[in-house]
């Protein structure tokens, strides 16, 4: 299994089941040297990650199957880049980003 510290959408058990097709609950952590944005895709709001030192995300963590990681590859779009990040208490775990140079 894969850890995957998301922020946004996908801590909402109701889109886990529609992209992996299950839900879970996932443990609490924090991402240092990044903040939370907004951005419009379709019409829509949804959050993005940009690197900032002063800053920090609280989120989610949950594990993930290698083709489940894949699904949720196409539901993020190019507008999002997959990434390994440290968070907080330590633990590596992959994150969706901002896919922009910023």
């Amino acid at each position: 299994m894969e850890k995957l510290f998301v922020y946004g959408t996908l801590q909402d058990s109701r889109i886990q089941k529609l992209v992996i097709g299950r839900s879970q609950e996932g443990g609490q952590n924090v991402l240092e040297g990044y903040r939370k944005e907004e951005i419009k895709i379709e019409d829509e709001h949804y959050p993005i990650l940009v690197p900032d030192p002063k800053k920090s995300v609280s989120g989610k963590v949950l594990l993930v199957t290698p083709e489940e990681l894949k699904a949720i590859d196409e539901y993020e779009t190019r507008i999002y880049k997959r990434i390994t990040v440290t968070l907080k208490d330590g633990a590596k775990a992959w994150v969706y980003a901002s896919a922009a140079d910023i």
